[in-house]
């Protein structure tokens, strides 16, 4: 009963300081307001009738890239997530993250130690025995016996103590808000790490698919020369041409397959960043060719002002300030004395049959404070130290934000030239295609020369190819206005 009676007023007294010192403390330093951001009322370069999203329609924008309609594309994505090694990276960085927000929590509860020892001691005709043992770090009991006649004596010791630093200045508080906000930058980090992966990985299969494309058209350009160089070739054994003739003719032939040679290894090029985007070794990721799609989805574009809460980059940023405002608070505290609270209870004695008898029983409380009267300006240094750096998060910032519209501006800019520019092409491929098919017909006639009909479908394939190059580089920038967006991000997931 004696020992429940002596845990129980320790525990009531460590109560009430606890208790009290939660009552009077308080967290020194500036409370966090998100500075302003220069954000635009409207999109400049958005296309004349390109619809806003509404709330809705950004609810569920986690697959972005579903908007394309792409099975093989939709495959490749979801490996991302899984296999990327980039990725990966920066899981284990958000791991780490969290390890230390619990770290700094940690600080905030008291520490309790338990020592046990037996210590065995004697001397010649008369001399001390003594027993110490330190606990937790938090202090020292020493017990002295008299041991005569050369007699031997063994000493057993059980002792708990606790201590603890109570955050009465809030300096543990600050760090655990600067290590909450380092998590939510890692989380931010871990979103943009993804989405930037992601879009690489829709870029490069978009410049894929317009190389198989590619290949195709010049597979056609291929076999036109190759047909022209016949015509030529027997031209000359006629005696209608030259030998300038059948030369121009297999220059044409040979450049054109140079370049479908090309194409093979810049295709070859765009497979071998898919696989490593995904996970893979370039010899496990094989894709087969198909034609590079001939639709160009709007992307879901919303207000400016909800770019801040839906752009992983900027969320990073912005929880940055936060981090580095809150060590200002750590910095201010410094100014403060710290005090330390400690406990110690147990027994010592002999022999260890009776050691918890009452007469063996020892404790301590104690309280202690210390406060630093000159330091040659260390902490005042330490201070404009942790404001300044809190200035530079803050310009990052803005500089994030300003870098982030204008990528969106040049995005939505490529969108609004290239599709006037894809509705010209478009025409130019349908007079191009019109002119070939009449010098086939006149061909047939026999009003014209084939090597007329050879270069008119010349100047189509041209065409296509430019009509080609407009397409990949729209694909290419709807992606990277979504991922200038954010993809289907937004900060709710902090």
């Amino acid at each position: 009963m004696n020992r429940r009676l002596h845990w129980s007023a320790l525990g009531a007294v460590g109560a009430m300081v606890a208790a009290a010192s939660m009552q009077v403390s308080c967290a020194v330093g500036p409370n966090y307001h998100r500075p302003p951001a220069p954000v635009p009322s409207a999109y400049k370069e958005l296309p004349p009738g390109w619809k806003l999203s509404t709330p809705k329609d950004e609810r569920d924008r986690g697959d972005w890239w579903s908007i394309f309609n792409d099975p093989e594309l939709d495959e490749l994505e979801r490996q991302v997530v899984i296999s990327n090694q980039n990725v990966k990276q920066y899981e284990a960085e958000y791991a780490q993250a969290v390890a230390l927000l619990k770290e700094a929590r940690a600080q905030l509860f008291p520490i309790v130690a338990v020592n046990g020892g037996e210590q065995r001691a004697g001397g010649g005709g008369g001399g001390t025995t003594s027993v110490s043992s330190t606990v937790g770090g938090s202090g020292t009991t020493s017990v002295s016996n008299t041991v005569g006649g050369g007699h031997t004596h063994t000493q057993f010791s059980l002792e708990a103590a606790v201590s603890w630093q109570p955050d009465i200045w809030g300096s543990v508080r600050r760090q655990i808000e600067s290590r909450k906000a380092g998590v939510q930058v890692s989380k931010a980090d871990l979103a943009n790490a993804q989405l930037s992966a992601q879009a690489t990985l829709a870029a490069d299969y978009f410049d894929l698919r317009a190389s198989d494309s590619l290949r195709k058209l010049l597979a056609q350009a291929v076999s036109l020369d190759q047909r022209a160089l016949e015509i030529t070739q027997n031209q000359f054994d006629s005696g209608t041409a030259t030998n300038g003739d059948v030369a121009a003719a297999q220059a044409a032939v040979q450049a054109t397959q140079a370049q479908l040679i090309a194409v093979d290894q810049q295709r070859g090029t765009y497979e071998h960043a898919i696989a490593v985007l995904t996970g893979h070794l370039p010899s496990e990721l094989s894709i087969a060719p198909a034609p590079l799609t001939s639709t160009v989805p709007d992307v879901p574009v919303s207000l400016p002002s909800t770019l801040l809460e839906r752009n992983p980059s900027v969320a990073a940023a912005e929880r940055q300030m936060r981090e580095e405002n809150a060590l200002i608070g750590v910095a201010v505290a410094a100014y403060f004395p710290t005090i330390n609270l400690t406990a110690l209870g147990g027994y010592v004695g002999d022999p260890l049959s009776s050691l918890f008898n009452v007469g063996n029983r020892i404790w301590s409380l104690g309280a202690t404070a210390n406060d630093t009267l000159f330091s040659g300006g260390s902490q005042v240094a330490a201070v404009a130290n942790a404001r300044a750096t809190y200035d530079q998060y803050v310009a990052n910032y803005r500089q994030t934000v300003l870098t982030t519209f204008q990528s969106v501006e040049d995005q939505l800019l490529a969108l609004r030239v290239l599709q006037h520019e894809s509705e010209f092409q478009v025409q130019a491929v349908k007079y191009a295609q019109t002119a070939a098919d009449v010098a086939l017909n006149q061909y047939n006639a026999g009003t014209v020369a084939y090597t007329t009909v050879i270069t008119d479908i010349q100047t189509l394939i041209a065409d296509q190819e430019s009509l080609l190059t407009v397409q990949q580089n729209r694909l290419v920038a709807d992606v990277t206005l979504i991922e200038a967006l954010g993809g289907g991000w937004d900060t709710s997931q902090l």
